[in-house]
């Protein structure tokens, strides 16, 4: 048999998200009423195919959300000692690397993920991994602090900012297509559940901190997506 080959969860999202568009396009003439109207058929069939798209609107509705995050007890048994609340609508998404070694498969991911975390609880004495989300090479999305506690990754910025990481150092290589476009789809999410506000602003770590975090490849990169400044 076969190697089989892996997909991430943001990986799967991604494609089944597409494969429902062109559904839905294949079944456009459905929303015009013509469906209603189609001679010789009968009004129970039409409405039950009416019924079927709406269905499928409503998955796509849910898919189109957010993609897959791994949640935080998924990754590491350390329980979270972190009580300050984070806000709402935040003002900025800010943009990091690890500055340790990348990541390309589940297994490798939780590993680094649980090295993090034990180098900023044991060594920093902080209450948790300091990022509110991490993501892999594997096109995964691993909770961090998550969207309501605050962090421990841009100090003075702490308290308005998302700090989303990608594990790896990316001084000089950038990250591959699976974890940009999973940083990307987070940021989305994070915007429409209001987590970030709907004129957020993206920053890279060095903008706010003299610091060359994220990387300069990254940093390149990043200076291309919505909502940089």
């Amino acid at each position: 048999m076969g190697r089989k080959k892996q997909v991430s969860l943001s990986g799967c999202w991604i494609l089944l998200s597409k494969r429902l568009h062109r559904l839905c396009a294949s079944c456009a003439t459905y929303l015009t009423g013509d469906v209603l109207d189609t001679p010789g058929e009968p009004h129970s069939k039409a409405v039950q195919r009416m019924k079927i798209l709406l269905v499928i609107s409503g998955i796509l509705l849910v898919v189109q959300g957010c993609p897959p995050i791994i949640k935080h007890s998924e990754w590491t048994t350390r329980a979270s000692s972190c009580t300050q609340s984070l806000s709402t609508s935040l003002k900025y998404a800010v943009i990091h690397h690890t500055d340790g070694n990348p990541c390309f498969n589940i297994s490798a991911c939780k590993r680094q993920l649980q090295n993090i975390q034990h180098y900023h609880m044991d060594k920093r004495g902080w209450c948790d991994i300091g990022y509110n989300f991490l993501i892999g090479e594997d096109g995964n999305i691993y909770e961090g602090r998550g969207w309501t506690k605050m962090g421990a990754h841009t100090r003075g910025y702490n308290d308005v900012s998302l700090g989303i990481s990608i594990m790896g150092n990316f001084t000089s290589v950038v990250p591959n297509s699976k974890a940009l476009n999973a940083a990307q789809s987070l940021i989305q999410c994070s915007a429409s559940r209001g987590y970030l506000s709907s004129v957020y602003i993206l920053k890279g770590h060095r903008q706010l901190r003299p610091t060359n975090c994220p990387g300069n490849a990254l940093y390149q990169v990043i200076q291309t997506w919505p909502r940089w400044g």
